[in-house]
C-alpha cells in the first residue's frame, strides 16, 4: 500500500458531504480523519451554535483552517 505524502483538504458547501466523504478517503488510505469543526469546538469546549451566539460567525470562521 502507498504511503500517504501530503494533507487532503475537503472543501464546500455546508451539507455537501464532506464530512462522509473524508471519513470513508481516510479509512480508504489507513489514515487519520480530522473535522475542522470538532477541532474548534473540542478547543473552545463549547458547541458551534454556542460560539455563533456568543461571538458571532466571523469568530467562528476566523479559526477555520486558511
Amino acid at each position: 500500500m502507498a504511503q500517504l505524502t501530503k494533507t487532503v483538504v475537503m472543501v464546500g458547501m455546508m451539507g455537501a458531504g464532506k464530512t462522509a466523504v473524508g471519513t470513508a478517503l481516510a479509512r480508504l488510505l489507513g489514515v487519520d480523519f480530522r473535522d475542522s469543526d470538532e477541532e474548534i469546538t473540542r478547543a473552545a469546549n463549547r458547541s458551534i451554535a454556542e460560539i455563533f451566539e456568543r461571538d458571532g460567525e466571523p469568530f467562528f470562521r476566523a479559526r477555520e483552517p486558511k
